[in-house]
């Protein structure tokens, strides 16, 4: 990433660097939500397609918010070196 162009989204929360970071985030903490809001449902067999589609949610918001804070990081990194460039 150079100091002259501003990261970019999808680039950036696709990247080799945050899926590496992002994706065990989302595994570890859509797991255990998973577990904790639907473990007693698929347990009993009782698991709807609704129940399916909660549970895929609980993985995509944990990676959505780690790849947020990715990104955050990132834009200031290039702020800063932006504005060291500047004076």
């Amino acid at each position: 990433m150079s100091a002259g162009e501003p990261p970019r989204l999808l680039a950036t929360v696709f990247s080799a660097a945050s899926v590496s970071r992002c994706v065990p985030i989302a595994l570890l903490v859509g797991t255990l939500l998973s577990l904790v809001n639907q473990g007693a449902v698929i347990a009993s067999g009782d698991a709807t397609a609704a129940t399916w589609l909660r549970v895929l949610f609980n993985y995509l918001v944990p990676f959505c918010v780690s790849s947020a804070g990715f990104f955050g990081c990132r834009r200031a990194a290039w702020r800063s070196a932006r504005s060291r460039q500047a004076r």
